[in-house]
């Protein structure tokens, strides 16, 4: 199986002790979002547990830790974009991501680490042209280290709408001027421009638009087929295999002002205080009323003979 510890949180940036104690245990604790008292048991056995995908903006902390993961497959999604303080307050500068990216592909193999550039969002600082300027930096910066990018442009949630109001949409032909802008620069990097979530109309300018966590992207970072069961996608634009993931919501402090994941900033911090990292829950411990049941779990990786 797959295990994921990015979709709500960033663990690695903020929780790597907790994580690397519930290795040592054994298995983790999740509860539901939609139902707290309903509780998963996952195993984090390697028999059981084939690759763990991480998403983080801050891979710093787990960097003394890598050993520790040997024994299962590994695909990292590091983002690095050109926002500042005003936008991401609590990511490290970007020169310092770029240093653990190349840490990380200098262990892992450029295969196994994907530079996400994404949200893309315009306004009187982030230009189009400041995007460009930017992201071919960061490019020949992680040249050779990766050989993946993603990309996506902001979407307007909810949360989104409330914790960053004067945010606009990237319009269709700012998206196009972009997208295929980006993708030749990164070609010439020796890197392939995906697209997270939208659409097809970027396809046509060499944008690959199969998906960024997909079940193909696991295989070569693992160099094993996998006979993974069919999961549903999570909305229509996204190609993504996702699922058991041990994060939880509300929980990020980098307080970016795009995120999807975090209601507000004072119930993140609030959050955190309530982190143990000896519990096997990321936030707080057991309760009363809690139903655990143990999640299905095992190996995917095809173990029949092929000769190529």
């Amino acid at each position: 199986m797959i295990l994921h510890t990015g979709m709500r949180t960033d663990i690695p940036a903020f929780y790597s002790q907790w994580f690397l104690n519930r290795l040592e245990a054994g298995f983790v604790l999740v509860r539901n979002p939609y139902d707290p008292s309903s509780v998963t048991r996952y195993s984090l056995s390697p028999d059981v547990v084939d690759l763990i995908g991480f998403c983080t903006k801050n891979p710093v902390p787990m960097l003394p830790h890598l050993s520790r993961l040997q024994a299962y497959g590994q695909h990292w999604f590091v983002t690095i974009t050109p926002y500042g303080e005003d936008i991401e307050p609590n990511v490290p500068p970007k020169e310092q991501v770029m240093d653990s990216f190349l840490s990380l592909s200098a262990v892992l193999g450029p295969h196994r680490v994907a530079w996400r550039y994404d949200p893309i969002l315009l306004n009187d600082t982030y230009t189009m042209e400041r995007h460009l300027a930017d992201f071919e930096a960061m490019a020949a910066r992680l040249s050779g280290a990766t050989d993946t990018c993603v990309i996506s442009f902001i979407d307007l949630y909810e949360k989104v709408k409330r914790n960053f109001p004067e945010v606009q949409p990237v319009r269709q032909q700012e998206r196009i001027l972009l997208g295929s802008r980006m993708a030749a620069i990164a070609a010439r990097y020796g890197m392939t421009l995906k697209a997270c979530g939208e659409g097809e109309e970027l396809a046509v300018y060499g944008v690959d638009i199969s998906g960024c966590m997909t079940l193909s992207v696991y295989e070569k970072a693992l160099g094993e087929r996998l006979n993974a069961p069919k999961m549903k996608a999570i909305r229509k634009e996204c190609a993504c295999y996702l699922g058991n993931d041990i994060g939880a919501y509300h929980t990020c402090t980098h307080l970016c002002r795009y995120c999807y994941a975090n209601d507000d900033a004072e119930l993140a911090l609030y959050n955190r205080k309530r982190h143990d990292p000896d519990s096997p829950f990321l936030i707080g411990n057991s309760m009363p009323g809690d139903r655990i049941h143990q999640a299905r779990q095992e190996s995917w990786i095809d173990k029949q003979l092929r000769f190529w």
